[in-house]
């Protein structure tokens, strides 16, 4: 069965009657702190806690969440005895509530790491997201990640997809407006990448087309807040989440990464610094092709993602990509040599062999070099 998306249209009773088909009476709610400013889902918490079901609220986790964070959500959904799960909240609230669903079945306690090593079996416990940003899409994949002993741990199970989705435009009300831009900045991201991914397929592309258009379609009202470019963001953000459901993020998410931590740049930020320098090198190196689909077929990809962009070509959309980052007035940090140097050798490449076009360390650098300003000596 497909994942169900449920509105928060009529007092949540959408919600309300999945709570019921589910028999949740008590629930982990795996939630970060944008959950105090929804002020008419906190209501309807309460007014259902007050009849026959509660709500176990962990907080207890951390952006860039650690699997010490799991290892608590996994105890305390034992020991309160809940049967099902809901995140609510943004990527790392995601990827906890994920892993605790996983881990929660498994033998032992999880001490030193051992449920990392073992195959995560399916389960029959519920589980449905809230997302309360218009960005990550983590509600739509099969990823998540966590951090043990200082390292990344990226965990991939079909079992981590969520069976509803609880889409509430009203919660993009209250981010602050770099977080909006921010996030959905990551959504545009994602929809690019995955369409010129080396795994894209053709129900992927199409998720990738309905999410450019539906973004481009929303973004003044998005930013404008109003309801219908709320909603507008939040569906596509999700279409974005399942395009890079079926192919992985490529480049620029590799590369973003370590701009996000040196930099202190929101994630989204960070993975469109990097997107609008690698398109427009994309369209001028597609000789150096490595899809196996080879170079004409690059050509076409990128000339598809500039139509789905109201352009004529891909050289078009790329500039086009290039005016809207400037249009958002989001900051190009300034890099010393000693950070161009830590930023070239941070690039996983394992995650760069999604990409459809070839990167050495030297290229890298150079794009880095293109995608920052340097410090002034």
């Amino acid at each position: 069965m497909g994942q169900k998306i449920i509105t928060a249209k009529n007092g949540y009773s959408e919600f309300d009657e999945w709570l019921k088909k589910a028999s949740a009476k008590k629930v982990l709610l795996v939630c970060d702190d944008s959950i105090r400013f929804m002020n008419d889902f906190d209501s309807h918490l309460h007014t259902l806690e007050a009849g026959n079901t509660e709500f176990v609220r962990f907080k207890d986790f951390q952006p860039n969440p650690l699997y010490e964070n799991v290892m608590d959500g996994v105890r305390v959904f034992r020991d309160r005895g809940c049967d099902s799960i809901m995140a609510v909240g943004g990527g790392s609230a995601m990827d906890v509530a994920k892993c605790i669903k996983a881990y929660a079945k498994m033998q032992g306690s999880g001490e030193c790491g051992e449920w990392l090593d073992k195959p995560i079996e399916t389960n029959s416990i519920h589980f449905l997201a809230m997302p309360t940003t218009a960005g990550t899409g983590s509600e739509a994949t099969r990823y998540a990640v966590i951090y043990f002993e200082g390292k990344k741990q990226s965990v991939t199970s079909d079992s981590f997809i969520p069976e509803a989705v609880l889409m509430d435009p009203s919660v993009l009300k209250t981010l602050p407006l770099y977080q909006k831009k921010a996030t959905m900045m990551d959504a545009f991201s994602h929809a690019l990448e995955s369409f010129w991914s080396v795994n894209s397929t053709e129900e992927s592309k199409e998720y990738s087309k309905k999410a450019i258009k539906g973004i481009l379609r929303h973004m003044k009202g998005y930013l404008a807040n109003t309801e219908e470019g709320n909603a507008g963001m939040l569906k596509a953000a999700h279409i974005a989440g399942k395009a890079i459901n079926i192919t992985q993020t490529t480049a620029g998410h590799a590369m973003c990464y370590k701009i996000t931590s040196l930099f202190g740049c929101a994630h989204g930020h960070a993975a469109a610094l990097c997107d609008r320098v690698l398109f427009s090198y994309m369209t001028e190196h597609t000789s150096e092709c490595i899809d196996k689909r080879g170079e004409k077929y690059l050509r076409s990809v990128l000339d598809e993602i500039g139509m789905a962009m109201g352009c004529k070509d891909g050289i078009n959309g790329a500039k086009k990509f290039c005016r809207i980052f400037d249009s958002l007035e989001l900051e190009v940090p300034a890099a010393s040599d000693q950070e161009f140097e830590e930023l070239k050798n941070s690039v996983n490449p394992d995650r760069l062999k999604n990409h459809p076009i070839a990167l050495d360390i030297d290229t890298i650098d150079a794009l880095y070099h293109e995608i920052l300003k340097g410090k002034q000596k």
